[in-house]
């Protein structure tokens, strides 16, 4: 009996989080009755009951409510460890708070991975746009090559390309009909400038010369004359140089520049041409099939921007040659009334030209600051 009263009161020891008995039985019932709500699941709560106290097994720990002990323990107790089951619920509940804190903690790098993506998407994109300029680069330059070793065909419009070879070649005589103007301008300033001091040398000798006053009196008027009739078709001279230059440098070279876009046009259009030309000749299963309808795609694409092109220089080439035989045409009536006035010595008729263009007459020594000006 006393033996059992022994196993008894070991089984019914009270239990804190560590297995060790830290206060007694009834502190920790007081404690937990009052910390605890009703029905809820503590270690403090639990005791360990054992069938055989000399046992090597672990004690089994049962939930419920706190019920005392018949004796109270007159010796401390060796601490008992806690079971498996305790165990593993601690060892569980400490995975999930490390699983939240990693969760937790991988988001901000979830987000890390989508900015770096959307990063490269430009990256992607110009190695994208640099891929497709070398093939396209690649297949006209061959398309190139071949036109001129006489092996690949181009497409050719007759009338427009006449168009465009005789504008090309009247560019090329305006252009030397502009520069030859100038080489006239010049000149006939050089002449000018001779005539004046000729006159202001026959003046002197007219002051001098008592008995050639008039003769150099006359011969100095005359130089003077002449100097200002150049100095009004110098005028006019230059604004025909000036309208021309305009034609040539702005009006026209504007459609060369459309012509260069339509020429390029035709050569890639003739370099897909050939390409899906080769596609259809070769034969068609799975693996070909793609290619010629990708082929087919690129060569349609291109297609409509030639025909777009060639539309677009054909409208400008007919507006060109209305404008240019408008210009040409006052320039030309200009440039003749003016030679013809100023070599026939009809001052008046020179001047009436120069209204009639509306050119107003640069003064010698005008585009020079005056002092005031510069300070």
């Amino acid at each position: 009996m006393a033996e059992d009263s022994q196993r008894s009161s070991a089984a019914e020891i009270p239990v804190t989080s560590n297995g060790d008995m830290d206060q007694s039985p009834d502190e920790v019932f007081n404690r937990d009755s009052f910390s605890m709500p009703p029905g809820a699941l503590n270690l403090s709560e639990s005791c360990v009951t054992s069938s055989n106290f000399a046992s090597t097994t672990e004690g089994i720990i049962e939930s419920g409510p706190y019920k005392g002990s018949a004796s109270q323990p007159t010796s401390p107790v060796a601490p008992v460890a806690p079971s498996s089951a305790v165990a593993s619920r601690l060892a569980r509940s400490a995975s999930d708070s490390q699983a939240e804190k990693g969760t937790m903690k991988g988001q901000p790098n979830s987000g890390a991975v989508v900015l770096a993506d959307d990063l490269k998407n430009p990256a992607m994109e110009k190695l994208d746009l640099v891929r497709k300029w070398s093939i396209n680069t690649y297949k006209c330059t061959r398309q190139i090559l071949s036109e001129k070793l006489g092996r690949g065909s181009r497409t050719v419009d007759l009338e427009l390309e006449a168009q465009i070879e005789v504008l090309r070649d009247n560019k090329r005589k305006y252009e030397q009909v502009v520069k030859l103007a100038q080489t006239l301008a010049n000149q006939l300033s050089q002449m000018m400038q001779t005539q004046r001091q000729l006159g202001d040398a026959f003046a002197d000798l007219s002051l001098k010369s008592p008995e050639l006053h008039e003769e150099f009196g006359y011969n100095a008027d005359t130089q003077k004359l002449l100097s200002k009739n150049g100095e009004t078709l110098l005028g006019a001279i230059n604004f025909f140089i000036s309208s021309v230059n305009t034609l040539v440098d702005k009006t026209i070279e504007d459609t060369m520049i459309n012509i260069k876009q339509y020429e390029a046009a035709r050569v890639e259009y003739d370099a897909y041409r050939t390409d899906l030309e080769e596609l259809n000749l070769g034969p068609r299963d799975a693996t070909t099939m793609p290619k010629i309808e990708q082929s087919q795609q690129q060569f349609q694409v291109h297609r409509d921007k030639f025909e777009k092109m060639r539309n677009d220089v054909s409208i400008k080439l007919k507006f060109l040659e209305e404008n240019k035989v408008k210009v040409l045409h006052n320039q030309l009536i200009l440039f003749h009334n003016a030679i013809a006035a100023y070599y026939a010595g009809n001052q008046q008729q020179l001047e009436q030209t120069l209204k009639q263009f509306h050119i107003k007459l640069k003064m010698p020594g005008g585009d020079t600051p005056s002092w005031l000006e510069e300070h």
